[in-house]
């Protein structure tokens, strides 16, 4: 309890507390700025690592293994190869001791046979074979393996399995990769989740940052055993926090996810002593569905995560599915848990600031060029793709426009899109700058589509020559030209074609059910039970959306959900788009642009002009998605895109109606997000 009353007397103005611990705080970053000394005890790459210890590796114990460099030290159970401790900077161990041995640091699996039921079968690693890669006086690499036979079938997945970690002379940290293979005749298998934990100390680190403006006091295990629970058993109402300062709100582990492209370092960081444990992840090449899937970064525990796959905001549309026979190989990191450390009276926060310049390190340095294994590639060995993308969509501009900011990657062969429920291979992305001109650089060989999507416009591009890459390669592409799709021009839009539904109408939350860190932020979206405000604000009647009159900022409801009805039952329910046309060609027909953000067991039938009398419904997207991005508070899954054909007897001179049901109503997850709605008028040439 005295730690935990320091910490928040430390902390206090980020989770409002008292005036005292703010001028405490302001003294901090004091001390932090007088002269010019430096605050954090780091080791960078060009810090001079032969000026430090040798590296040393202990196998007497046939139990364990300890690697020791001189700024910390790692023990790792025998064969198993899971972490059992880190010692450092005078703690012992920082993972959570009074866990089991094989529940402190652990890579884990969850797979399930085709026929199989049920969730899926938990598996962490167990090695059954240890190996020294790398003994010398600067780098030690550990190989823990395991293999499969068919006596195993039920029991254990079947892939092979080689955990790997490094450490390094004068680097305060290691490095940890897995290779995962499949042979050939093996059994068919479905994988929802391949990833790296690490559960801390929770008497120590009890402040969390996971980005920028996503950092705070965090609850305590125990807190939420005590709590209430909720709709789901990861969101829990905390009713007798620890920290008085956390009662009344919500704890849920999704309200901490990202989308790959940021998720490059998060971490704890204790109070006393003043300590850092960071999860740095320098590339995305080896996890999937492109750069925008959102995934878990650091929760409650406290436990820091190292995701490499999951189905988190896909469904099952982002597993893997493996057939029977079918081989495969793949390397999931390496990743980088960074430690770093202050002088106690110094201000915790450089912690996080030194984590974010490592980070930057860690990036600049890859492909890493000191893995002792073949099948991770150094940058010799791998290629370079660059060009120019540029936008035709002739109802905007005559004139070709650049791809600005487009999202450009190369990525196993496949249809337009198919990235994105991509799960197997590696991914390369870049982002185009202003003129449209993209580098993707360090691509392993292969055989690859290149891909794209361009913010503000539609639809996806893939370019239909099938890339090559060999090593040493430097591929330099023609100007790519994209064409949205567009069959004539614009009557009206609602919303921005940007994949999510951030520009709608975000309700705030229950003042029951906040957690206080979304308060005024730009992601109030995480906050919990947001679905529900739906049926406050349309209790009687749905969302009614009017042409020229409303304004989808605050008239259009950020998820289309299903109304609670008495707290027991759930009904469907039905949009409204009021629009009015002064004539209607008979030349030629409309189409009704739908892209969807997320879709959660849904089915969305879309009728003109007609309710009750459209069955049939004109159109339907039949059961789509599984992605729970309403429930798991993110602002988009997977992208849906609906080009509907509008036949002009269909519309009508006046006032018209475009009717959106949302059919399927077991349960309040149940819905669509919108990304962007555009009625298109018959193509000018028919005119």
């Amino acid at each position: 309890m005295e730690i935990r009353a320091n910490w928040s007397r430390q902390w206090g103005s980020l989770v409002g507390c008292s005036l005292g611990a703010v001028i405490l705080l302001l003294f901090f970053f004091l001390l932090a700025d007088r002269s010019e000394k430096t605050l954090v005890r780091r080791v960078l790459w060009n810090d001079g690592q032969d000026s430090h210890p040798d590296v040393k590796l202990y196998t007497d114990n046939p139990q364990q293994v300890v690697v020791d460099n001189g700024l910390l030290q790692v023990n790792f159970s025998r064969p198993d190869g899971h972490v059992l401790g880190i010692k450092y900077n005078g703690i012992d161990n920082l993972l959570e001791e009074r866990n089991s041995r094989e529940d402190r640091g652990y890579w884990d699996v969850v797979w399930n046979e085709p026929e199989g039921r049920g969730t899926g079968i938990f598996e962490r690693v167990a090695a059954t074979e240890f190996r020294i890669i790398t003994e010398r006086e600067d780098q030690v690499e550990l190989s823990f393996g395991t293999t499969w036979d068919v006596s195993l079938r039920g029991r254990k997945v079947p892939l092979i399995i080689d955990k790997r970690y490094i450490l390094q002379r004068g680097i305060s940290g290691f490095y940890s990769y897995g290779i995962f293979e499949r042979l050939e005749g093996w059994p068919a298998v479905e994988i929802p989740q391949i990833r790296a934990v690490y559960k801390l100390q929770k008497d120590k680190f009890h402040f969390m940052a996971v980005s920028e403006d996503k950092q705070r006091i965090m609850p305590m295990p125990e807190d939420r055993l005590k709590g209430q629970a909720l709709a789901y058993p990861e969101a829990v109402l905390l009713t007798d926090p620890t920290d008085s300062e956390l009662r009344g709100e919500v704890d849920d582990k999704y309200q901490y996810s990202l989308e790959d492209k940021d998720n490059k370092v998060h971490g704890w960081i204790s109070a006393d002593p003043p300590v850092g444990f960071w999860m740095i992840t320098p590339s995305n090449e080896f996890r999937t569905a492109g750069p925008i899937k959102q995934d878990l970064t650091s929760h409650v525990g406290p436990i820091t995560l190292a995701m490499f796959l999951s189905t988190h905001y896909g469904g099952k549309e982002t597993e893997m599915k493996f057939e029977d026979g079918e081989a495969w190989k793949k390397v999931f990191g390496p990743v980088f848990v960074y430690l770093n450390s202050v002088d106690n009276g110094e201000n915790p926060l450089e912690l996080w600031a030194n984590a974010k310049e490592q980070m930057l390190i860690e990036v600049e340095s890859w492909p890493y060029d000191f893995t002792q294994s073949e099948d991770f590639l150094s940058a010799d060995q791998r290629g370079t793709v660059s060009g120019q993308l540029l936008v035709r969509e002739p109802y905007v501009n005559e004139r070709l426009m650049w791809g600005q900011s487009a999202y450009v990657g190369l990525a196993a062969p496949g249809e337009k899109g198919s990235w994105q429920r991509e799960s197997k291979g590696y991914q390369f992305w870049s982002e185009a700058d202003e003129q449209g001109y993209f580098i993707i650089k360090n691509v392993r060989p292969g055989d690859y589509n290149l891909y794209a999507w361009v913010p503000g416009f539609i639809g996806d591009y893939k370019n239909d020559t099938q890339i090559t890459i060999t090593p040493g390669c430097e591929i330099k592409l023609d100007v790519l030209v994209y064409e949205p799709p567009r069959h004539g021009p614009t009557v009206w839009e609602i919303g921005i074609p940007d994949r999510t539904a951030g520009e709608f109408y975000v309700p705030d939350p229950y003042p029951t059910l906040m957690n206080r860190l979304y308060n005024n932020h730009l992601e109030k979206f995480r906050q919990y039970g947001l679905w529900e405000r739906y049926a406050d604000l349309y209790p009687d009647q749905d969302l009614i959306y009017t042409i020229n009159n409303g304004d989808y900022h605050t008239d259009w409801f950020f998820a289309h959900v299903t109304r609670n009805v008495n707290n027991r039952t759930y009904e469907a329910t039905t949009w409204q788009i009021v629009f009015g046309l002064d004539n209607v060609n008979d030349n030629g027909n409309y189409t009704l642009q739908l892209a969807l953000a997320s879709a959660q067991d849904a089915e969305l039938q879309v009728r003109f002009n007609e309710l009750g009398g459209a069955n049939p419904p004109h159109f339907s997207t039949g059961p789509i998605g599984g992605d729970n991005a309403i429930a798991r508070h993110g602002i988009h899954g997977l992208y849906w895109l609906y080009s509907i054909d509008v036949g002009n007897s269909l519309l009508q001179i006046g006032k018209n109606t475009i009717y959106l049901t949302q059919s399927r109503s077991i349960s309040p997850f149940q819905g669509v997000m919108y990304d962007y709605l555009r009625l298109e008028g018959p193509p000018q040439d028919q005119y």
